[in-house]
């Protein structure tokens, strides 16, 4: 049996929605009321069995269609990766592209989600502190100027020097698999990437 995929013309949203006007959101008082299970039902139960609560690990903030989501997934079959995105139509694409994916192809898939959320706001709600890399990317050179400066002036991260990024599997992919991404290939943009680490806790 065929199954069809969401189509994206169904789902059209303007590009940007304002992060700090009102919303009306589902969001745990803190990270550990988080059921993640009823987002990674079938990974979360065998997990639970074997090894004890999950984690999700990979977090794409503003997520869009869903395109990295998609990419990281067969990457990184064991550990759970999550989108976030604000905007409703588009949040609901990802959340259909995810369920026919999944019923597509009998145990893939199984490690990404989607969640409509405000990441500006709620991010601590949903993630304990410690995450290890934050990758920033985008086509703006002003925005990509602002987020190294300030994640550069910030105490708790360092930048990760190029030579470090060589073999990242993901790095190339962040500029090629997402619907942002790839418009830029398309007009002949340019993507400004940075990549930062976690200084270790000293205590």
């Amino acid at each position: 049996m065929s199954v069809l995929m969401p189509q994206k013309r169904y789902y059209r949203q303007r590009a940007h929605s304002n992060p700090m006007a009102d919303h009306t959101f589902e969001y745990p008082v803190c990270p550990e009321d988080m059921d993640w299970s009823q987002l990674y039902p079938e990974f979360y139960v065998d997990q639970t069995l074997a090894k004890g609560p999950v984690q999700v690990e990979f977090a794409d903030i503003g997520c869009g269609y869903g395109g990295l989501l998609v990419e990281l997934s067969p990457l990184f079959p064991n550990q759970l990766i999550l989108g976030l995105e604000i905007r409703v139509k588009v949040s609901d694409y990802v959340q259909d592209r995810i369920r026919s994916l999944r019923a597509a192809e009998t145990g893939g898939y199984q490690n990404i989600a989607c969640l409509r959320s405000n990441a500006m706001k709620y991010l601590p709600n949903f993630f304990s502190k410690g995450q290890g890399l934050v990758y920033t990317n985008t086509d703006v050179e002003e925005v990509h100027l602002w987020m190294v400066k300030h994640f550069s002036e910030h105490p708790l991260f360092t930048q990760v020097p190029d030579a470090e990024l060589v073999d990242d599997i993901i790095i190339n992919r962040l500029g090629t698999c997402t619907e942002e991404g790839k418009k830029v290939q398309r007009t002949g943009g340019k993507n400004y990437l940075a990549v930062f680490r976690r200084v270790e806790d000293q205590n």
